[in-house]
């Protein structure tokens, strides 16, 4: 007699193909032979872009030419400018949230890319630098606009002189950031910057299988990063940290947070921002964001280290009564809102670090495709006929 095999659900411990990009173990997250902490340590954001989508550690003139690239690519076109500015009534209304803006604004980018098309590694690569820059002048012109000001800079996409992370702050704040943020964007955007198989990156190779272009499987992936149960979760552990501030008052009494907690573990809460599919021990870049945020924090002053005070407090009841450990998202919410950025712009700016992970992804399954077309197993009736009684 057999016994019948579990299936797998959401795909879960299923090896869905090989990659030579990224590797993900419970003891080590890997870039191409590099571990996440040394390139957090000793790299920028724009050397780990280069490796991911070069596939090796770029000399210094490959680094220079690389970094004036990207800034020229900064600028976005005149009509994805002017669709961003009539986009505000909607997203104001609630009708829409910046990473259906962004999702939008990219695909109108490749209508403006005249290699949109073509998928030969060449014209793939182009359009992943030309997005990597993009993207977040997209995100920067989006809040000016959000804000009532005009963009900075738009004809060259900010200033030319700052890093991909300085830029990006600028340009959604009007201010040059100082290092200290500069660095924290610029850790935040190396580790966000890839992860296998996860499910816009899959969804992005799942689409690229097809042949289909770049700009079409970035399009996807971003609808894919939306959800809550994927990028959205550091937005949504941001508010859950703020409802709890709204239900217990000011200030952290240790009391108030654990009754909280066990009220939200009592009515089966899904708690944002931790727990992970394959970390089972912890999510490695987390205590690495959460450092650099908890220093932001205790130079912006108390309401910031109490923020980061309330959020340790969170983690520690996870893990002592469920033994669950934090992934990155949790200390994204809290470094990001140190950092000043909204809420709703968290999840596009994972987007502007993953972009370089997704394209590399989509030139590696373009350049040894196999259509990905996997089975189901059927659950319904059993057949029947349409004139049958």
């Amino acid at each position: 007699m057999t016994t019948a095999t579990a299936k797998p659900t959401g795909l879960e411990g299923v090896t869905a193909g090989d990659t030579s990009i990224c590797q993900v173990e419970q003891t080590s997250l890997i870039y191409r032979g590099y571990e996440i902490a040394d390139l957090a340590a000793n790299a920028t954001f724009e050397e780990v872009a280069f490796l991911l989508l070069e596939g090796h550690k770029p000399s210094e003139h490959e680094l220079g030419l690389f970094k004036s690239q990207l800034v020229s690519e900064r600028m976005i076109p005149a009509e994805v400018t002017a669709w961003l500015k009539t986009a505000v009534p909607a997203l104001k209304a609630g009708h829409a949230v910046p990473m259906d803006v962004l999702r939008t604004a990219v695909s109108m980018l490749g209508h403006a890319d005249p290699r949109c098309q073509d998928v030969d590694a060449e014209s793939n690569l182009r359009k992943s630098i030309r997005l990597t820059a993009k993207i977040p002048t997209i995100i920067g012109q989006m809040q000016r606009f959000l804000d009532g000001h005009a963009p900075v800079e738009p004809e060259t996409g900010g200033d030319p002189s700052l890093s991909h992370a300085a830029n990006l702050l600028y340009q959604m704040t009007g201010e040059k950031p100082g290092a200290e943020a500069e660095k924290v964007m610029d850790v935040s955007l190396i580790l966000y910057a890839e992860h296998d198989f996860n499910a816009s990156t899959f969804a992005s190779r799942v689409i690229a299988g097809t042949l289909s272009d770049l700009h079409g499987a970035v399009t996807g992936a971003i609808a894919a990063l939306k959800g809550p149960l994927h990028g959205g979760a550091n937005e949504a552990a941001m508010e859950m940290l703020a409802e709890i501030r709204r239900d217990i008052g000011p200030e952290n009494d240790n009391k108030k947070i654990t009754d909280w907690m066990h009220r939200a573990f009592a009515e089966k809460r899904k708690l944002m921002g931790f727990g992970h599919r394959v970390y089972k021990n912890g999510d490695h870049r987390a205590g690495i964001l959460h450092d650099l945020g908890r220093k932001a924090a205790e130079t912006r002053g108390h309401e910031f280290i109490r923020l980061f005070e309330l959020g340790e407090t969170v983690q520690k009841i996870m893990l002592d009564e469920k033994t669950i450990h934090p992934n990155v998202d949790f200390p994204c919410g809290m470094t990001y809102f140190t950092l000043g950025i909204p809420v709703p712009q968290y999840t596009p700016i994972f987007v502007a670090s993953r972009i370089t992970g997704w394209c590399a992804h989509v030139m590696e399954q373009h350049a040894n495709n196999r259509l990905i077309r996997p089975r189901a197993s059927y659950s319904g009736p059993e057949l029947r006929q349409w004139n049958g009684s």
